[in-house]
């Protein structure tokens, strides 16, 4: 009950000590109405043993004649006492006539926020926030009203597909006021009236929501899996991403993440999508907000390309025509740090759409710092590729959702072993998996089965199937165990079937500083347009090599216009050789990156004997490393 002073009988303040008379705002229910209080009432009834009162549209009862000081017709106006709540709920009043009273107003609060709808439900509510999206639908018009941490679908009819409310549009603040429904599992507001809130009240509401904002933004406090200090000074940064991740979803910003289509890239992407997924489910009382707010989507290129970015921006730029959505956040897992992907950022920056980056590949942080709003790189605090950012994202995923934790145990060692990482604690996340019942043998076979259905999904995100290979979110471990058998021995006997027909035309060659280099014509001496892929393949001959002479090793597979280059035991810095040749080689059309030890290049077909010729220079001049030895990464795909 929300009481306040009524000026028609200029209420004194709280040392007035006068009889208080209550007048209830017609809204009131009875539970506002209490024995021994007076309140102005209105004959709705007459009977020969007294009259019926109305207090307000919900509270009623009886004034009974031996409680009465006169004769009253329907209509007329008293103030009564009540006197008794019988035990069947009728209410039992008598008539008081005091000589000096003062009138207190009683207003109905039909305030809700978005965590009492489901308590709310068939009743007349009142909400305020900010509209974050206005959807037409063939029907009604859907309203996305943010009340705090809370999105509440609030649909108004005014004829089928006609716009309701045309005068009110996203970031406006507003007062809905309409009845509960539940459809579908899911809440909203059936709206009898929208209005425009300003001035004082605006301001106030402002002032919650962002307060709100701040507060449900907040990540939550997890220890990381492992114990490693070289991970320490990545999670500061890691909880800045989950912040601006969790204020996206709050504010109703859809957010669409794209990923590298390998091992890595998957074990980053896919907790990433429960953990927002369940952010998401938190936030929104409309139960199909995830469908249209969260797009996982692999990449095959190692860094972000004018056809996805091309892709995206037009999508985002329909969903808001179309559906009234904010412009998404983009979020790039397993690439986007380098230069090669400055271009497509650099299209984005004309519109609002924020870009976070989580990464492992060697950075450009001049060239890209720039055009993002997060960047997480372990280069970037003096770590290497060795921390995948598989590890780093499943830390994000729990600082997001940290009941996702136990599905999660197993998930950094599957992207440590695909990128073949060497980092100090492989050896801890490999305990952390056997505790969830995998060993080394079956992680391996996880990371094989997510490579083989990835190369097969091309461009397609594969859901739920992905989340059964790698066993999050699954719901029927045997069918996950048969999957990652078949898938396993499969992409075994293709890579099998590719080695016989490549080996025999690998070339190989001793370099002036004692590595061994072996090259393959992946375009004409293996088979194309199947698994495995040329980087696979370039990567699967590369370990051979390295099993065999126990030298350090350097392995380029090429194509016309493309190389996949893996060395292990010589220190290759890829990303700068990468930039010498662009300068070095006017006219061939440069490009690519990588890691240290692993990496792909890009150039035109007329100049690939210019840049092959030049590369291998570079590499037989590179210092041999012991401390590389047996680290490299796979390559990426090309």
């Amino acid at each position: 009950m929300s009481i306040s002073s009524n000026s028609e009988d200029e209420a004194k303040g709280s040392d007035d000590d006068r009889p208080v008379v209550y007048d209830l705002d017609p809204r009131c229910p009875f539970d506002d109405v209490e024995e021994g209080a007076m309140y102005h009432a209105t004959v709705n009834g007459v009977v020969e043993y007294g009259v019926f009162v109305d207090l307000s549209e919900e509270v009623s009862g009886l004034v009974h004649e031996s409680n009465l000081q006169a004769s009253y017709s329907t209509g007329d106006k008293l103030i009564v006492e009540l006197e008794t709540v019988r035990e069947d709920g009728d209410l039992a009043f008598a008539e008081r006539r005091p000589d000096d009273y003062r009138t207190v107003a009683v207003e109905f609060d039909d305030s809700v926020n978005g965590d009492d709808l489901a308590a709310s439900v068939g009743e007349s509510v009142s909400l305020e926030g900010e509209v974050v999206q206005v959807r037409q639908t063939g029907g009604p018009t859907i309203f996305q009203v943010r009340d705090g941490a809370r999105i509440v679908p609030c649909a108004a009819f005014e004829q089928a597909g006609v716009r309701a409310y045309p005068d009110i549009d996203v970031e406006d603040l507003v007062t809905v006021r309409g009845r509960v429904e539940e459809r579908d599992d899911a809440y909203q507001i059936e709206v009898e009236s929208l209005e425009v809130l300003e001035g004082e009240t605006a301001d106030d509401v402002r002032e919650r929501l962002a307060s709100a904002k701040r507060e449900a933004a907040e990540p939550h406090d997890v220890d990381p899996l492992v114990e490693w200090p070289a991970l320490e000074p990545l999670l500061s940064d890691l909880e800045d991403v989950a912040r601006r991740l969790r204020e996206a979803v709050i504010e109703g910003r859809p957010i669409r993440m794209r990923h590298h289509a390998d091992g890595d890239g998957i074990c980053a992407s896919v907790p990433l999508s429960i953990a927002l997924e369940n952010v998401i489910e938190d936030v929104h009382a409309g139960g199909d907000a995830t469908r249209h707010l969260l797009k996982r989507l692999p990449s095959k290129a190692p860094y972000y390309e004018m056809e996805d970015v091309t892709r995206d921006l037009n999508h985002a730029l329909e969903s808001r025509e179309r559906h009234g959505q904010k412009l998404p956040l983009l979020l790039m897992l397993d690439n986007g740090s380098t230069e090669e992907d400055t271009p497509a950022y650099r299209n984005l920056a004309h519109y609002d759409v924020p870009i976070v980056v989580v990464d492992h590949h060697h950075p450009d942080p001049e060239a890209v710092d720039d055009l993002v709003a997060e960047h997480v790189n372990p280069y970037l605090h003096g770590e290497d590729y060795r921390i995948t950012t598989g590890m780093l994202c499943v830390e994000l995923a729990r600082m997001l959702d940290p009941s996702i934790t136990e599905d999660l145990e197993h998930v950094p060692a599957v992207a440590g072993l695909s990128d073949r990482s060497e980092a100090d604690a492989m050896a801890e996340y490999l305990d952390l998996a056997a505790e969830a019942g995998y060993d080394r043998q079956r992680l391996e076979e996880v990371g094989e089965a997510l490579d083989y259905a990835t190369h097969w999904l091309r461009y397609d995100a594969g859901e739920p199937f992905i989340r059964d290979v790698l066993n999050v979110d699954c719901e029927d471990l045997d069918r996950h165990a048969e999957i990652v058998d078949f898938l396993a021995s499969r992409a075994e006997r293709d890579v099998e079937e590719q080695l016989d027909a490549a080996m025999d035309h690998v070339e190989h060659e001793s370099l002036e500083n004692g590595a061994q280099l072996y090259r393959i014509d992946v375009e004409n001496a293996a088979r194309r347009f199947t698994y495995p892929a040329p980087g696979k393949t370039t990567g699967t001959i590369h370990d051979r090599k390295v099993e065999e002479t126990g030298d350090p090793v350097i392995t380029i597979g090429y194509g016309p216009d493309f190389a996949v280059l893996r060395s292990d035991g010589v220190r290759l810095d890829i990303p700068e050789m990468v930039e010498q040749l662009r300068e070095e080689i006017p006219g061939g059309g440069v490009s690519g990156g990588g890691h240290l030890v692993v990496g792909s290049i890009k150039f035109v077909e007329g100049r690939r004997e210019d840049v092959i010729d030049a590369l291998v220079g570079k590499m037989a001049a590179a210092e041999i490393d012991e401390e590389l030895h047996s680290s490299a990464a796979f390559a990426d795909e090309v």
